[in-house]
């Protein structure tokens, strides 16, 4: 899969595409209709499949402090992606002097001058151009004067996360914030995952014979609430069982919030500096200080074996499917 950073890295001999717009925050399920559906379209077609997202998100540009909190960095977004079949994704500097376009000067500059559509495939929902005036409907407009076609897909998805809401990214991320990871793994099609470079800590896992992996994560990652949970730590490829850790330790009155993995059963590992991915299968229990080191670390044996059978329970579940 071919990745550009702006229109400049776009081949100067590119053809014609199929091609979807869109934040695809976490490449949820109603994201993979849509995605999906472009893939399938331009193999129809004969033609690339091409994703145009932005960075950083739209609304810290026109609305400053108002990021929301990240459900997959961009690197991650295209692995996703590329897994849906698609041949390349534009990521699209959102700037100041961006966000002023109007939507037909939108149209001109992406989707006829450079990626030269030949579809293009978006939800009802779809707004672009500046003040978001643009609507399918508009696009489609356009679409005669430039030869191009226009399908609305219905990404309406929705399941038993959030009591039956419509699958979105705004509710993932309040449902991981919540601690809800079972319901966002429902919306996204596979567990949240926060990631980062893995750092010193204070040790202390080490000390009580549970070393953990202290990840560093990446800025506005959408961090899940405080509390102990079960899931997988990967690293180098190596995907493991763990019992996850987020918060202040209360125990030892740290102040500072962090995201920590315990690769269950490996005392082995050395993995500072590294690079590590964690991924949050089911909530445990919420945070607590106990009265001794003895009540922690039997609850600790205890957290460790409510992980490592969920997993393993998942795992099973997963090979017979």
């Amino acid at each position: 899969m071919q990745r550009w950073r702006g229109l400049e890295d776009i081949p100067q001999d590119w053809g014609r595409s199929v091609v979807t717009i869109g934040s695809y925050d976490g490449v949820h399920r109603g994201h993979q209709l849509i995605i999906g559906r472009a893939v399938e379209r331009a193999r129809e077609l004969g033609v690339p499949s091409v994703v145009v997202t932005f960075d950083p998100h739209p609304s810290e540009v026109v609305r400053p402090g108002s990021h929301p909190p990240l459900l997959a960095p961009h690197h991650r977004r295209a692995e996703l992606m590329a897994g849906l079949g698609v041949d390349a994704v534009l990521i699209l500097p959102f700037t100041a002097e961006f966000s002023k376009l109007s939507p037909a000067e939108f149209v001109v500059k992406v989707l006829v001058d450079k990626l030269h559509a030949k579809l293009v495939v978006e939800g009802p929902n779809f707004r672009f151009g500046h003040r978001a005036a643009g609507t399918v409907d508009f696009l489609a407009e356009l679409g005669a004067t430039y030869d191009y076609d226009v399908e609305v897909i219905d990404l309406h998805v929705s399941g038993e996360a959030g009591g039956g809401e419509p699958f979105s990214s705004t509710l993932t991320r309040r449902l991981v914030a919540e601690g809800d990871v079972a319901g966002a793994m429902e919306i996204l099609g596979r567990p949240h995952r926060v990631e980062g470079v893995v750092v010193r800590g204070a040790q202390r896992g080490r000390e009580l014979g549970y070393p953990t992996a202290n990840v560093e994560t990446l800025p506005h990652t959408a961090i899940p609430a405080d509390g102990v949970y079960a899931g997988w730590l990967t690293v180098g490829g190596e995907s493991m069982p763990a019992a996850i850790s987020v918060g202040t330790n209360v125990q030892f009155d740290a102040t500072e919030r962090t995201v920590e993995a315990y690769a269950i059963d490996r005392t082995d590992l050395d993995l500072y500096g590294l690079h590590a991915a964690v991924d949050f299968l089911a909530y445990l229990r919420g945070m607590e200080k106990f009265d001794s080191i003895e009540a922690l670390l039997l609850c600790m044996a205890g957290d460790v074996k409510r992980a490592r059978d969920l997993v393993a329970a998942h795992e099973k579940e997963k090979d017979a499917a």
